[in-house]
C-alpha cells in the first residue's frame, strides 16, 4: 500500500454497505503522536466517546496509557471491563444514573472511578449517598471557562464549592476539570491565543484556593484542538478524543495536528437519477448528519458536490468523466466521526488493504449490564 491509497481493500466482494473500516496501524501511529505531544502517557486521559471500542482501549493501555476519559456509564463500564487503572465519568451523574455510578464502583474494585459536579447541591447529593455506602467519592470540579455548556464559572461560587469538596469526609476532591470545545480557530497561533486567555480564569481560581490552604492535585484540560495547549502545561492532564480516529473535519481545520485518518465509510453506487447525478446508499442514518453538506469526503471521486441526502440516500453532482458505476465502491472519510461511529455496531479492521476482523462498537448505547 502507497500514501496515497492506504484506503484502498482488496477484498470487497462480500462487504455490505454501508460499512465503516478503520485501520489498526493508522490508530496505533495516532496513540503514538498523541503520546509524543503530551510528553508521556502519564500526561494523557484520553476520552473513549468517539470510538467507544474495547480493542482500541487495549492499543492504549499497550502504550501505557493508564487514564481515561468517558461520557456515559457505559463507556466508563468498557474502561471498567478493559481493566483501565483510572476512569472519569466526565458527564455529571444524576438522577438514576447517580445509583448506576456507585454501582460502577463496586463491579469494577481494581479501577479508580471519579466523576464531575458543578454546584454545591449536586455534591450534597453524591456525598449522602457515600455516606449511606460507606464509601469515599472522587469528585472533580468542573468548571466553566466559556463554553456555556456545563461546569460552574471560576469565581467565589467556585472557592465555596472547592472548599466544600475539601472539607466533606465523604469526598476525595481530585483538583479541576476544563473542557474548552468552544474554541475552534484553525489558525493555531489564534486557536492558542484564545486558548491561554480562556485559561488564565482557571488559573486564577487554582491560585486562590490553594492561598486559601487547598491543594489542587490536578486540572484536566481540553479537547482535541486544544490538547497540544494544554500538554505543555505543568499539572495538565489532556484529554483528547477525536485524535484516535480523527475526521476530516478536524483534518481540514485543523492541519496544524499530524494526526493520520483512521477511519473510512464505505458505500456503493446505487442509481444515477440523471446524466450529472449519483446516488449512494449513505443517508443520514450512517453518517453524522448535524453539520451541512458536505458530510464526507470521498477519497476515489473527483470534483464531486453533494447535494442532498435523506435516511438511506447521499445524492452527488459530479462529472460523467468520473462518475463511478453502478455498484461501485467508494471510499469517504466523515466529516465528524463521533457520531458516525455511533450508528455502527461493529466496524470492520483492516491492515495491509485486507479485511481482517471486526471490532464491536461496544458502549454504542447507553447502557451494557449497569
Amino acid at each position: 500500500m502507497t500514501d496515497n491509497d492506504w484506503f484502498t481493500i482488496t477484498n470487497t466482494k462480500d462487504i455490505f454497505t454501508p460499512a465503516l473500516v478503520v485501520y489498526p496501524k493508522r490508530i496505533e501511529e495516532n496513540i503514538k503522536t498523541m503520546i509524543q505531544i503530551a510528553g508521556g502517557a502519564q500526561n494523557l486521559r484520553p476520552h473513549i466517546k468517539t470510538h467507544k471500542m474495547a480493542e482500541i482501549i487495549q492499543l492504549q493501555i499497550k502504550h501505557g496509557i493508564e487514564k481515561f476519559k468517558c461520557a456515559t456509564i457505559a463507556e466508563a463500564e468498557l474502561l471498567g471491563q478493559c481493566g483501565a487503572k483510572d476512569i472519569l465519568l466526565a458527564m455529571q451523574p444524576v438522577a438514576a444514573n447517580m445509583a448506576r455510578f456507585f454501582s460502577l464502583i463496586a463491579t469494577f474494585p481494581e479501577s479508580n472511578f471519579s466523576t464531575l459536579t458543578d454546584n454545591l447541591t449536586h455534591a450534597k447529593e453524591i456525598a449522602k449517598l457515600a455516606s449511606e455506602k460507606n464509601q469515599k467519592i472522587s469528585l472533580w470540579m468542573d468548571i466553566n471557562n466559556g463554553m456555556d455548556r456545563s461546569g460552574i464559572l471560576p469565581n467565589k461560587s467556585a472557592q465555596e464549592l472547592y472548599t466544600y469538596l475539601h472539607e466533606e469526609p465523604t469526598i476525595v476532591a481530585c483538583g479541576l476539570h476544563v473542557y474548552d470545545g468552544h474554541i475552534r480557530a484553525k489558525d493555531p497561533e489564534a486557536r492558542k491565543n484564545e486558548c491561554d486567555r480562556d485559561f488564565v480564569s482557571v488559573l486564577s481560581l487554582k491560585s486562590a484556593v490553594e492561598e486559601a490552604g487547598l491543594p489542587v492535585p490536578t486540572i484536566i484540560a481540553g479537547g482535541s484542538p486544544t490538547f497540544p495547549f494544554h500538554a505543555i502545561r505543568k499539572g495538565v492532564e489532556t484529554s483528547p478524543g477525536t485524535t484516535l480516529l480523527w475526521d476530516s473535519g478536524y483534518g481540514n481545520s485543523y492541519q496544524d495536528l499530524e494526526f493520520l485518518p483512521a477511519a473510512v465509510l464505505l458505500t456503493r453506487v446505487i442509481s444515477k437519477p440523471n446524466l450529472g447525478k449519483v446516488c449512494f446508499d449513505l443517508g443520514h442514518k450512517w453518517v453524522a448528519p448535524e453539520m451541512n453538506l458536505p458530510r464526507v469526503d470521498f477519497l476515489n471521486v473527483d470534483k464531486a458536490e453533494q447535494t442532498s441526502q435523506s435516511e438511506e440516500h447521499l445524492v452527488v453532482k459530479c462529472p460523467r468523466a468520473s462518475q463511478p458505476r453502478i455498484g461501485d465502491l467508494v471510499y469517504a472519510i466523515p466529516k465528524h466521526i463521533c457520531p458516525t461511529v455511533a450508528k455502527y455496531d461493529a466496524v470492520l479492521t483492516a491492515v495491509d488493504g485486507i479485511i481482517t476482523g471486526s471490532w464491536k462498537v461496544a458502549a454504542r448505547n447507553s447502557k451494557i449490564t449497569i
